[in-house]
């Protein structure tokens, strides 16, 4: 018997859909369904006719498409690579995250591992010539120190990201606060 009602609410749920997909094919065009007149041919002249092509590629401002017209399907960059260098870079602001200088590809992150900490923690950093995690990765909210990294800074690459080969997009003038202060300090 319960087969049997379960089997009703579904077929029940089945029409339903069925009506209100039937009322919007009849009723959601804005015409109504009725036909709409196609508009009177007008007689091109200088105000409707297009620029050409070639004026509209010169004012082209989107930077990702690169200098392919919208209408045309452009050849993808190649892939960037990661940088593998194992170079500490420099930060460009305070405690902005270090940057990781290698590949993490393949690395295992989740619940139940964390692949990072197998150099970065503080017990293993000295073995693996690695740069141990900061004392802020085991506190918690309320500043207090906890035996194992922190919930909250267990997943690496929401603050950490490896660095690539990529050409910037878009030009970039971004000075870092010590180029700032010293251009305002010899004026």
């Amino acid at each position: 018997m319960r087969n049997k009602s379960l089997l009703i609410a579904i077929l029940a749920g089945v029409v339903l859909v069925l009506a209100v997909f039937a009322l919007g094919w009849r009723f959601g065009t804005a015409t109504g369904g009725r036909a709409v007149p196609e508009p009177a041919d007008v007689p091109a002249t200088a105000a409707t006719t297009p620029p050409p092509l070639d004026a509209l590629l010169d004012k082209q401002i989107d930077a990702i498409r690169r200098g392919v017209p919208v209408d045309q399907e452009g050849d993808p960059p190649p892939m960037a690579r990661v940088e593998n260098a194992d170079l500490v870079r420099a930060r460009a602001y305070p405690m902005q995250p270090p940057t990781i200088p290698h590949t993490i590809d393949g690395y295992q992150v989740d619940k139940n591992s964390n692949r990072c900490m197998l150099c970065h923690a503080r017990s293993n950093a000295a073995t693996f010539q690695a740069p141990p995690v900061s004392v802020t990765h085991y506190m918690d909210r309320d500043d207090q120190f906890l035996a194992t990294i922190s919930p909250r800074r267990y997943f690496c690459s929401q603050c950490h990201v490896v660095q690539t080969d990529a050409q910037p997009l878009v030009a970039n003038t971004f000075e870092d606060i010590d180029t700032v202060l010293s251009h305002s300090g010899s004026q």
